[in-house]
């Protein structure tokens, strides 16, 4: 080694920074090669008595330099924290897993008991977490509580062999009397998509013991958002979600907000720029109205989220005491939507709180989509609504599996619906029903408003089947009368939904239903405060029907002012 080479490690390891039980050389730019490179490093490290925690971040190792690093831990029975990120720059992908066994086996062998791993920014990938895999299993890690390996490349391989590995760790230390209580999860940016993601479900759902999840950028769409969803659900110490730049979508943002019911400690939820979109918003203030008593911040940016949805999200964070931002910011609101909501936030005196709307993508297109426009309903209705949310609330599947002909009648009625078989329908149609189905009841439900009409006997009918319909489906919870009411406004063409939805052409009767249902018992104050929010942005979609829609806005101000 040059007598310069020499110098200059020296004058590093000089800068050395050692803690009451802590070995530093973060951020020192050490190359070490090979074990004379790493000798200066390596005798620190044997005369550190007691050691708790060795930090290398920063720095460069071979594969020479790793094994004698490893060969002075193995003393280092006491050792619990190891910050390990950012050490391999420059090397051979193929180096990195032989160094990372020498150091998991240093630790092994040294009966070290983990607290904290960090191996963040080591683009080791899935042969990385081989190399860990033993260690991940081993007593050394029964300990863990926090596990980090942010941008490391694993892959869904990775992701897969990492999952196994925890739940190994877990199933070990359960049978030694205590189990891996692992608190902090830390994996973005690692290509782990649903089968990873799936797969690390699986573990955090054993566990149940975590207190954040950090996979922000993983490729990750409804079906891996849907696996972590039941899993979140089994850790109710859950302070921090953070899914940032993964696809939810509609049914990933419902699984997500099913799970969110059974928290009460999440204190920041950052869903940006997660395709949540406005039904899922709408869904997610449902949320926040009935629990999360303690949240500080929720980042639904970039999410394409239209004004009015934006606004109810905004209504539902109003009352939240320890909340300090929302970022809505890079939605669809348009100018005139990000001063209405700026206006509500202000007004409550919580303007401080909404982050920048600087970026917002103005308001969508309201064009439909050609294919619907002429299509039949089956090939242009979605049917992915709230999957499983009514079973939890003693809500089964609608219709009478006894009388299969029934579905028969159903089917003609709604294709063809007639005020002369009305009543002959009434206890068919509620019994079909369904609070977990609100694309199903909003459909029934227009079908039933569009037999409006001025005569007494049939519009006391038709009130009567929409009571009917409106009581069961509004009595159960928020989400999923928020469901029902964002399926309804999407087929009316007032809100802009998911993917293909033929709307119906608005007929007066059905705006004049709503108004009825308005001022009966089962509609509540946030039913009114809901509705009144998304129908006041509802642009040009009831224009056709502009006195039924007077009437209506006056009967939902009247009920919202009676509560505000």
């Amino acid at each position: 080694m040059a007598s310069d080479d020499i110098a200059q490690l020296a004058a590093a390891l000089s800068k050395t920074h050692v803690g009451d039980v802590e070995l530093s050389f973060k951020g020192l730019g050490l190359k070490l090669d090979n074990a004379e490179a790493a000798g200066e490093l390596v005798g620190k490290i044997e005369q550190y008595q007691g050691l708790r925690a060795l930090r290398l971040e920063g720095n460069t190792v071979g594969v020479e330099a790793a094994e004698a690093i490893a060969k002075a831990l193995e003393s280092k029975d006491q050792l619990q924290r190891c910050y390990w990120s950012d050490m391999f720059t420059g090397r051979l992908r193929s180096e990195i897993p032989t160094a990372l066994m020498s150091l998991s086996g240093a630790l092994m062998s040294a009966g070290a008991r983990l607290t904290e791993l960090d191996l963040s920014d080591n683009a080791f990938g899935p042969d990385g977490v081989k190399a860990i895999e033993q260690l991940l299993k081993s007593p050394s890690c029964h300990t863990l509580r926090e596990l980090r390996l942010n941008n490391c490349g694993m892959g869904i391989g990775g992701g897969k062999i990492l999952a196994e590995a925890l739940i190994e760790s877990h199933k070990k230390s359960t049978s030694l009397g205590s189990p891996l209580r692992l608190k902090v999860f830390i994996a973005g940016r690692n290509r782990l998509e649903n089968e990873g993601a799936s797969a690390l479900a699986k573990a955090f759902q054993l566990m149940g013991s975590l207190e954040e999840i950090h996979m922000p950028q993983n490729g990750i769409n409804y079906a891996g958002v849907t696996a972590l969803a039941s899993a979140i659900r089994q850790n109710p110490e859950l302070q921090v979600l953070n899914f940032n730049d993964n696809s939810f979508t509609k049914r990933g943002t419902l699984a997500m907000a099913q799970a969110l019911r059974h928290l009460r400690n999440v204190q920041v939820i950052n869903f940006g720029d997660c395709l949540v979109r406005s039904e899922g918003a709408i869904a997610l203030a449902a949320v926040l109205r009935e629990g999360l008593p303690i949240l500080k911040e929720l980042n639904l940016s970039f999410g394409e989220i239209t004004g009015g949805a934006a606004l109810v999200v905004a209504q539902a964070v109003m009352d939240k005491p320890q909340m300090e931002k929302v970022n809505l910011n890079g939605n669809c609101l348009g100018e005139d939507g990000c001063e209405v909501l700026r206006e509500v936030m202000d007004n409550m005196d919580k303007g401080e709180m909404l982050a920048s709307l600087s970026e917002d993508e103005g308001e969508p297109d309201d064009e439909e989509d050609e294919d619907c426009e002429n299509g039949d309903s089956d090939e242009c209705y979605e049917t992915d609504e709230c999957e499983d949310i009514g079973e939890e609330n003693g809500i089964t599947g609608g219709g009478s599996p006894e009388k299969p002909e029934n579905q028969t009648e159903i089917l003609t009625f709604l294709s063809s619906p007639s005020a002369e078989n009305l009543c002959h329908m009434k206890m068919n149609l509620q019994q079909e029903v369904n609070a977990s189905e609100p694309n199903k009841a909003a459909e029934i439900f227009l079908k039933i408003g569009s037999l409006y009409s001025e005569d007494t006997e049939s519009r006391s009918a038709v009130f009567e089947m929409i009571d009917g319909v409106l009581r069961k489906v509004l009595s159960a919870s928020a989400l999923q009368s928020s469901c029902f009411f964002t399926a309804l406004l999407v087929l009316m063409g007032v809100l802009k939904g998911e993917g293909k939805v033929k709307k119906v052409s608005l007929v007066p009767g059905q705006l004049l239903c709503l108004e009825h249902a308005v001022q009966q018992e089962y509609f509540t104050q946030d039913h009114a405060s809901l509705l009144h929010t998304l129908l006041s942005r509802g642009g040009d979609a009831l224009k056709s029907c502009s006195s039924a829609t007077e009437r209506l806005n006056s009967a939902l101000e009247k009920k919202w002012h009676k509560y505000h």
